[in-house]
């Protein structure tokens, strides 16, 4: 931050770094400024090169995750969290792009956000120290657990009817849902594979199932 209040420009990236010297963004907003309460100053002078779209350019960012709270969808994004899993943050960021209500860690507080690309900024997670303590979470709200895990037992996501609210849960890289996730799960699904790995990317499970719930209930156009 310098005299003035701007920002330099490396403190506006949402990108945990920038590639290059290419300008991302846009530059300073010509004056006359447009004026109200979702604008930063700071940005309409120094120039917007966070990583949101066009709508949200020069808006504070607290006025971008209250236009984000009236838009939010039906399903919470719930990753358990034992062994510091790498892929949480790709994670958090998909589950920003498909506007899911809320992201929940379960187990271990800490989290590596690099993957995020700083979208934890604009979405609401909460952690939770046991699977118990989501399916309490759940339950009060009325929100069935979903798992996503390919092991036996599960059933084809492909064919399965995701609730409008719910709660998509993601198990450990590796190893899976836990035991625990299985028995609070109202239902487990498998996403389809056809090569030669027992199973893909928590992240891109992830985003598969998060697109699947996309495609039945959220508005396009």
């Amino acid at each position: 931050m310098n005299e003035t209040g701007v920002p330099h420009r490396g403190e506006q990236y949402d990108d945990a770094f920038a590639p290059d010297d290419r300008e991302i963004g846009v530059g300073p907003h010509p004056e006359p400024w447009p004026s109200g309460p979702n604008y930063d100053p700071g940005l309409l002078a120094a120039g917007d090169r966070r990583n949101v779209v066009d709508r949200y350019r020069y808006w504070t960012r607290e006025a971008i995750v209250a236009d984000l709270d009236t838009r939010r969808h039906g399903f919470h994004v719930a990753v358990e969290n034992w062994q510091h899993d790498f892929n949480i943050g790709s994670v958090v960021r998909t589950a920003n792009a498909f506007l899911a209500e809320q992201v929940h860690i379960v187990g271990r507080r800490r989290w590596n956000r690099r993957g995020a690309m700083v979208t934890d900024r604009y979405q609401h997670v909460r952690h939770h120290d046991s699977v118990a303590s989501l399916a309490a979470f759940a339950a009060e709200r009325d929100l069935p657990i979903i798992g996503i895990d390919n092991l036996p037992g599960a059933v084809p996501i492909e064919t399965f009817e995701l609730p409008e609210r719910c709660v998509l849960l993601f198990g450990q890289e590796g190893p899976g849902l836990t035991e625990e996730a299985w028995q609070h799960a109202r239902a487990v699904c498998s996403i389809a594979q056809f090569g030669s790995t027992r199973s893909i990317n928590a992240g891109a499970a992830a985003a598969i199932a998060m697109h699947s719930w996309i495609r039945v209930h959220a508005e396009h156009g």
